[in-house]
């Protein structure tokens, strides 16, 4: 079966605006009982009961459509299914789709495909699709791929459980093995279990051309103070030792609540109490728009840098810039200008030294001309971001964008995106360069051994300014003892750099 053309506009912003910052439930938690946090496989008896069904849940797209998995996931266990991540060996297959640009629709709907070819060989009961694309397709993704058993968008969500155990897929009732009090909030799922995301909000104000997210996960929606504080300390205890903290503008936490409530907590007000009333090592910011960053945020970055043991706020942030010419900013109807942009980076770059900044960027946006593009590239070489993701524009049908005047041709956009990789790897290699000889604080991720044994590096890991899955890594050569340990904090001295990534040695202690 061919993949379906891309199909019309659907959902919008008022369909979805009350929908709950975290979809799915698994039930209340016992006070003093810290709900299990297990990996996502199918061995008993940590993640479901011996002889329940296998639930694989394959979750596509961003960082929050991951912790919207984990928590499905945790939903499914509390109610008798053992959970993993592999089609091959489940009973039922649940696709958590994205619907963000068009690759994304196209990488959704071929794992559908091969999923319900899994189910026409006899291997599956179930295909289930749930998320993003669903919300804003699901009568024409009905339509093209009606081998997919169960379609449920995000306002749906909530009626998952029910759905499967009427389809007999889930036991009527929860086993006497997972009790109800205690059921897990989440099920990691990443293979690094001491990283993990708390997402802080659903949702989005801003009304930025080329985006569809705000069609469909709906307007802005501050999940309450203490129930993340809650997560984040379910997250430490099962061995979590730095926490992203994610969604769609992190900066806006808590403006939504301070419209019903002039004393409601904002961001700056959360990470305090997550520092405080947590023992998580490292907290990470991703998702910062440049116009939100308060002096008090910047004071709070500051405060932690000092410390003998190094700040648990790391001194990293997410700046997401999109484009470097006012022309295309308004164009993209984007918060900031570059005068805003060139404000808050010097101010957090006075504040905070040695502070890691990363941000994004899109080339080719209708409209964008040799002259636009090139104050793009100027605007990099004058800030020396450490770390860039950049992009070709991606038409997204329903969008501001989508109706805009002067398209960029494809084979422009990719020159231009090469030609600003190429600047920014040499930005990004003088950054590293700079750190050989400093010894740095690194929480290493895995282990070179068996498979992927290497005869000059023992362990691969991070430091504060390299976050997991989109920056580069810390190679740690090999030394007299055992390489150390995932999860381990260790000192290292930096030795070499590559345009992405440092090599290190292990400071003997």
């Amino acid at each position: 079966m061919t993949r379906p053309p891309s199909p019309p506009l659907r959902g919008d912003v008022g369909r979805v605006r009350e929908l709950p910052v975290f979809p799915v439930t698994p039930g209340p938690v016992r006070p003093g009982v810290d709900p299990s946090v297990a990996p996502a496989t199918f061995d008993p008896p940590a993640e479901g009961p011996l002889d329940g069904p296998r639930i694989a849940l394959v979750t596509l797209g961003c960082d929050k459509n991951t912790v919207d998995s984990e928590r499905m996931m945790a939903a499914l266990v509390g109610h008798g299914a053992r959970v993993g991540v592999e089609p091959d060996d489940a009973d039922v297959v649940i696709v958590n789709t994205c619907g963000f640009i068009e690759a994304a629709k196209a990488q959704s709907i071929e794992t559908l495909l091969e999923a319900c070819e899994l189910k026409d060989g006899g291997r599956l009961k179930a295909v289930v699709a749930v998320g993003c694309m669903v919300q804003r397709y699901q009568d024409e993704l009905e339509r093209e791929i009606p081998e997919v058993d169960l379609f449920m968008g995000l306002t749906e969500l909530q009626g998952l459980v029910p759905e499967l155990r009427s389809r007999g897929l889930l036991p009527d009732e929860a086993p006497e093995t997972v009790p109800l009090m205690e059921r897990p909030l989440r099920i990691l799922t990443g293979e690094t279990r001491h990283t993990s995301f708390l997402k802080i909000s659903e949702g989005c104000d801003h009304t930025c051309a080329f985006c569809a997210i705000p069609m469909m996960r709906g307007l802005h929606r501050s999940a309450p103070l203490d129930e993340l504080v809650a997560e984040a300390r379910s997250l430490g205890r099962a061995g979590v030792r730095e926490i992203n903290v994610i969604s769609q503008d992190t900066t806006w936490y808590g403006r939504d609540l301070r419209r019903r409530d002039p004393a409601a907590p904002l961001l700056p007000d959360l990470l305090r109490a997550l520092l405080e009333r947590t023992e998580v090592d490292w907290y990470r910011l991703f998702y910062m728009y440049p116009s939100g960053i308060t002096p008090e945020l910047v004071d709070l970055l500051a405060d932690g840098v000092e410390r003998r043991d190094g700040p648990r706020l790391v001194p990293y942030l997410d700046l997401p810039l999109q484009h470097g010419s006012d022309r295309i900013l308004a164009a993209m109807r984007r918060p900031e200008r570059r005068a805003t942009i060139r404000e808050r980076v010097a101010r957090l770059r006075s504040a905070v030294p040695g502070i890691t900044l990363r941000t994004t960027v899109i080339v080719g946006f209708p409209g964008e001309t040799e002259d636009d593009f090139q104050e793009l590239v100027d605007l990099l070489e004058e800030l020396e971001f450490d770390r860039v993701g950049a992009f070709a524009y991606s038409v997204e049908e329903g969008t501001r964008a989508a109706e805009l005047p002067d398209p960029v041709d494809d084979d422009v956009k990719q020159d231009r995106l090469e030609a600003l990789l190429d600047v920014q790897r040499g930005i990004s290699f003088e950054a590293n360069l700079a750190q050989v000889g400093s010894v740095r604080r690194v929480l290493v991720d895995r282990r070179l051994d068996g498979d992927d044994a290497d005869p000059d590096f023992g362990a691969v890991g991070r430091t504060e300014g390299q976050a997991v899955d989109v920056d580069g890594a810390t190679q740690i050569l090999h030394g007299d003892g055992p390489a150390p340990e995932p999860g381990r904090f260790v000192e290292v001295e930096i030795v070499d750099a590559l345009e992405y990534d440092l090599i290190a040695k292990v400071v003997e202690t």
